[in-house]
This record gives C-alpha cells, sequence and structure tokens, in this order.
C-alpha cells in the first residue's frame, strides 16, 4: 500500500511533519515564509517545501488528492504571553487561508494547532468563530487541549489541536501515555520524562559551535546564549580584559598557536579570536573551563587564574520574569524569544537542548543565526506528540 500523503502550510521548520512523516504518511508540499526555518526543513525533511507568502499562494499551485492537511497557523496575535492580543490583529487570521484550502483540495482530515490563548481570546468568541467556519465547508470539528508531557514529551507544554474530518469518522486525539509516578488513579502510565533524563548528558559539556563526538553521539547545534537572570556565577574579582588580551596574546605568540586553530581545538568559529584583541570593546575573556583548556595549549603562568576562574553566586535584577528550567521533571513550555535558564546557572539552555526538549531527533541540523534557531523550536510542535496524533489518523486512513 502506497503512504498516506499530507500537506503541510505554516511547516516552520518542521515539527509537526515530521512527526507525521515518522507515522508513516509522505508530505508531499510544504509552505513558511521564513527563510532559516524553510533552510532547515530542507535538509532534514525534503525539498517539497515552497518558501512564499501563503496569502499570495493560489490553490493551484499545491498538489491535489493528499489525505491530511497540517497547519500550524501563526499564534502571536492568540499566545497567552502577548498582552496585546486582539481580534483586530491580523495575523489571527491567517486561518482563513487554510480554511481556503481545505475547502479548494477537500483532504479527508485536516490538523491545526495553535496556542492556550486562542480558547480565550474575545471570551471564546474566536474559537468558536474557527470552529464554524470549519463545520461550515463541510468537516466534522473536535478541540483539545493537549499537554506534550503526557505524551512523553519533557516539557509541560500546553497547545490546542483542532482535527477535523469529511469522511463520518470520530476525530482520533491520543491516549495519555505518561503522568505523575506511582499514580494510585492511574498505575497503567509511564511516569513524566524529566528534563534531567532527556538533556541532563549535556548539563556539563561546554557549547560550541561545531559538531563534536559526545557519548557515541555527534552533536549539533550545542550553542547557547551566556545571559542569565535571578542567581548565577560570575567573577568574584575585577577583571581587566586589556590586561588579560595582552598576556594571552604574548603566550599565544609564544607557543606557536594560530588563532583559527585555537578556534578549531575548541570548535568555536570566531569566538577564540576575541581573547586576544580589544580593539572596539570587542574582546572577550574566556570562561573558567575554556581558560583550563587553553592553559594546557599555551602552558601560560598562573597570574590571572584567581581573577579568571574563581566565581561566586550573584543576584541581578533585571529579567526576573525567566524561570530557572525545572530538572526532576518535565520542562516548563519553551518559548520563541529565548530559552529558559539552565539549572546550572552559567548559561541558558542550548539549541540541542531545546531541540531534545521538543523531540527533535539528534541529527536534526538548525541553520540560522541563535536567535532563529530558538524561534524555529520554540513555534514548533513537539515531533513525538505530533507522532502520537498522526497515528491516531493512520488507523482511520
Amino acid at each position: 500500500m502506497s503512504k498516506p500523503t499530507v500537506v503541510g502550510l505554516f511547516a516552520g521548520c518542521g515539527g509537526l511533519d515530521l512527526g507525521f512523516k515518522k507515522a508513516g504518511f509522505e508530505i508531499i508540499w510544504a509552505n513558511d515564509f521564513d527563510k532559516d526555518s524553510v533552510k532547515t526543513y530542507e535538509e532534514n525533511i525534503g525539498k517539497h517545501i515552497v518558501l512564499g507568502d501563503i496569502t499570495k499562494i493560489k490553490s493551484s499551485e499545491i498538489p491535489s488528492g493528499f489525505d491530511v492537511l497540517l497547519g500550524g497557523f501563526p499564534c502571536q496575535g492568540f499566545s497567552v504571553a502577548n498582552i496585546k492580543r486582539s481580534v483586530k490583529d491580523e495575523r489571527n487570521f491567517l486561518y482563513l487561508e487554510m480554511l481556503r484550502i481545505i475547502k479548494d483540495k477537500r483532504p479527508k482530515f485536516f490538523v491545526a494547532e495553535n496556542v492556550k490563548g486562542i480558547l480565550s481570546l474575545d471570551k471564546g468568541k474566536v474559537m468558536n468563530l474557527i470552529l464554524s467556519d470549519f463545520e461550515d465547508i463541510g468537516y466534522k470539528v473536535d478541540y483539545r487541549l493537549l499537554t506534550a508531557s503526557d505524551y512523553g514529551v519533557p516539557q509541560h507544554r500546553q497547545r490546542v489541536f483542532i482535527i477535523g474530518n469529511r469522511i463520518g469518522k470520530e476525530n482520533p486525539f491520543p491516549k495519555v501515555t505518561h503522568g505523575l509516578k506511582n499514580d494510585l488513579f492511574n498505575p497503567k502510565l509511564e511516569p513524566y520524562v524529566s528534563t534531567k533524563s532527556a538533556i541532563g548528558h549535556l548539563a556539563n559539556v561546554r557549547t560550541r559551535d561545531k559538531p563534536f563526538r559526545h557519548k557515541n553521539i555527534t552533536i549539533y547545534n550545542h550553542v547557547a546564549r551566556m545571559n542569565v537572570s535571578d542567581k548565577f556565577w560570575g567573577r568574584k574579582h575585577d577583571v581587566n580584559q586589556f590586561d588579560i588580551c595582552d598576556y594571552l596574546k604574548k603566550w599565544r605568540k609564544d607557543s606557536g598557536w594560530s588563532t583559527k586553530k585555537i578556534d578549531d581545538h575548541f570548535g568555536y568559529a570566531h569566538t577564540a579570536g576575541h581573547w586576544f584583541r580589544k580593539d572596539n570593546n570587542s574582546g572577550s575573556i574566556p570562561n573558567p573551563d575554556d581558560w583550563r583548556e587553553l592553559k594546557k595549549l599555551l602552558k601560560f603562568d598562573n597570574k590571572f587564574d584567581k581573577q579568571v576562574t574563581e566565581l561566586e553566586e550573584k543576584t541581578i535584577v533585571y529579567e526576573q520574569s525567566l524561570r530557572i528550567s525545572n530538572w526532576e521533571e518535565p520542562s516548563d513550555t519553551l518559548t520563541a524569544t529565548g530559552p529558559e535558564i539552565h539549572p546550572n546557572k552559567k548559561r541558558r539552555l542550548s539549541v540541542r537542548e531545546c531541540a531534545i526538549l521538543q523531540t527533535f531527533p539528534d541529527d536534526f541540523i538548525f541553520h540560522g543565526a541563535i536567535g532563529s534557531m530558538y524561534k524555529q523550536i520554540g513555534n514548533a510542535v513537539a515531533v513525538d506528540l505530533a507522532y502520537q496524533i498522526a497515528r491516531g489518523l493512520k488507523s482511520h486512513i
């Protein structure tokens, strides 16, 4: 038998599509207007994605005869994180493009995904309008608020899923598989997957730009923002970057190591170069782990060891809304604007750690600047939740 077929709208980097592919569907066409997301999708899922504004793509340009239409239509206007959300936000009506294509192509099923905030927008009127519009074109429509951690995803992420079909079936929503450990009322449930069990292997592995091997796995995109809030580990002593720079430049020159060679050794693209420069205040000081590794290469003395490596826990007053990620239980919801602080308090969660918490496979490689990669992951549907939804639809198709 041939595989059931899928078209994906607002596909982003492909979390929803990848879950369906994992369940045995064939994605024949997809679309997004973000260049980085499309590049990520192309490399990891397929070349069938089209870069462009869906409002300018005619239905005739999309293949016909497919089984399922997917659409995580843009949610910024609906998000509870957006205090200015409004029924007048034009992004709220991009679901009409999905409606247009469903009406024109008549797939057996459609799956739409959005944030929890859509349920309360204008006291529920927006959600009722959306459901009514889908029903008016001949689909039986239901929705559920699903929590990703209930399906084996290491993240307490809540999203609304709307499923519709025109073939007279009950709309299938996945059965909960995970819950609290030793739940007397639900003894058959597996325990929630904790953040620690998912990303603990990278907790003390320094970030770097280039791929590297760790525990027999190639690790990609283990890069992270280093700004933190609440309590964090900062330098205990004042350090003058110009003094450190002159000191390191002397030892590097004597050692014969070039800046490029040092970058290659650390797996960085440009970071090491800033340790040996002080023009335009663009220089930087190695963190304690990098300092100790650099000392092995350049064999410098102990002159600045104390100033660079001695840390103390400090408190700062900005970015207080950013939480430290849970460790012994599933993570809080990852957002598109930036990740939580790692429990080690030295950095934010890395791009790879965020990808793991969204259940992307280890060999799924993200493209773009670090902010773009965080955004792609934060906007995605958790792959394993998409897989559970796809399995239910496949049984009907």
